[in-house]
């Protein structure tokens, strides 16, 4: 480990690194010395922030996946495996926002997405990287979170609910690893930010009113280089 370079050396799997918030971490850790693995459904995303961390000097792999698919992640996990012994880093940025609604007109597709998406794919990466997490010298892993998991909005019920699982999954899987290895979780809410997703909820908002990805990616980059205790909780204003 180098003082400029404190992840050399490391390996960190990060989804929705395409765009938005999961970009920018990504970016941020191959900076920070890590080989980023991106994983994401759009290819030209993914293609253009491969380009952006070879052009300042880092190294990523692409492997694009779509975490509706019921075997995406299984296959991911067995394309890492093949090529690295242990995981340090798991970032899971990928979420989906489906149409702010009414509790009693939530749209059964966009649910079902939001629920495969935030919470399905979040049990399928905590199960098949487990082992490779654990092989790490000290894994981590990062969630995403929103602060409607916690506390219940009007109209955002569809993602909060997402988002509560999401949590709970989380703080779980921390519990029951803590005391067997050194593996260790923290959830972050990110707080208002500038991403498309954020642009979705709140389509007449002035961006430039709201922190940039990179601001959260620092954050989650600082975040790695402490020992923190397991499920550990970071709200970002």
């Amino acid at each position: 480990m180098t003082e400029t370079k404190p992840f050399a050396g490391k390996l960190a799997l990060v989804t929705g690194a395409s765009k938005g918030i999961g970009a920018a971490t990504a970016r941020a850790l191959a900076a920070a010395g890590a080989h980023v693995v991106l994983t994401a459904r759009d290819v030209k995303g993914l293609e253009e922030v491969e380009d952006a961390i070879h052009a300042a000097g880092g190294t990523s792999t692409i492997a694009p996946v779509d975490l509706t698919e019921a075997d995406g992640v299984a296959r991911l996990a067995t394309a890492l495996r093949g090529r690295w012994d242990a995981l340090d880093f798991l970032v899971i940025s990928a979420a989906y926002l489906p149409t702010l609604t009414p509790v009693t007109q939530i749209e059964p597709k966009q649910f079902n997405q939001a629920l495969t998406i935030n919470v399905l794919a979040t049990q399928a990466l905590l199960a098949n990287f487990d082992a490779m997490l654990k092989r790490a010298e000290a894994g981590r892993v990062i969630g995403l979170t929103s602060s409607v998991g916690a506390a219940p909005r009007a109209y955002w019920s569809a993602y909060g609910s997402s988002k509560a699982a999401f949590d709970n999954l989380l703080e779980s899987y921390a519990a029951e690893v803590e005391k067997i290895g050194n593996v260790r979780v923290a959830i972050v809410d990110p707080g208002a930010t500038r991403t498309a997703m954020r642009a979705k909820a709140y389509p007449g908002e002035d961006p430039q009113t709201v922190k940039p990805a990179d601001e959260v990616a620092e954050s989650i980059v600082k975040l790695l280089q402490d020992d923190f205790e397991t499920a550990h909780r970071v709200r970002l204003g």
